[in-house]
């Protein structure tokens, strides 16, 4: 419980998952437990891989959108869940929350030019690890070019990985990998054996 009585995992739960290649998972939004899950193929992006499309290029370039991180956490999981099918529940919110609290949770917001949050992602953190969960966008391609700014974070702060859990044909245009779970597993520990500095711009 947490400690105005909403139900949530505790954070030493999740951390201690995360730390074994699984991650938590609701049938639906309104869903009161999770399944827990993992991947027999793995998807990454390794850092020197990572690449956006040249209007996405523009668009940062024009500075379009602003960047700011951890000030509005609950409510990216809460437009990332704004959708007709999703595994992120209220369960799941409120523990990640928690978990943001301590210090391993992380968002990625951009906003537009009225100052309305347009898109944006959140994920954990766990060593030099970044295990990325979920994003949105409100505005058109804001969702990329958070993940932009989200590479820029994971570079200058020390990161050695950043997992998607699944490869995709849409994270593939961003360098997106597959490798197997025995592979991740050992990039996991490594990258676990580190620190990085702080999830900052």
């Amino acid at each position: 419980m947490n400690t105005d009585g909403r139900k949530i995992i505790p954070p030493e739960t999740l951390l201690e998952a995360y730390g074994q290649g699984i991650f938590p998972m609701s049938e639906s939004r309104d869903d009161s437990t999770v399944g827990w899950y993992s991947a027999r193929q793995r998807g990454i992006i390794p850092m020197d891989q990572f690449k956006v499309s040249s209007n996405v290029e523009r668009i940062i370039r024009q500075g379009r959108f602003q960047c700011r991180v951890n000030t509005r956490f609950r409510d990216v999981m809460v437009e990332c869940a704004n959708r007709r099918s999703t595994w992120i529940s209220e369960l799941i919110i409120d523990s990640f929350e928690v978990l943001h609290h301590a210090g391993h949770a992380h968002s990625v917001e951009m906003y537009n030019s009225t100052g309305d949050l347009a898109g944006g992602l959140y994920g954990v953190s766990l060593g030099s690890a970044f295990l990325g969960e979920s994003m949105f966008k409100n505005d058109k391609e804001a969702d990329k070019v958070a993940l932009w700014h989200c590479h820029q974070i994971l570079q200058k702060n020390g990161f050695t990985l950043w997992d998607t859990q699944f490869y995709t044909d849409h994270l593939a245009q961003f360098g997106c990998v597959e490798i197997s779970a025995e592979e991740y597993q050992k990039r996991l520990e490594s990258a676990m054996e580190k620190e990085h500095k702080e999830f900052r711009i």
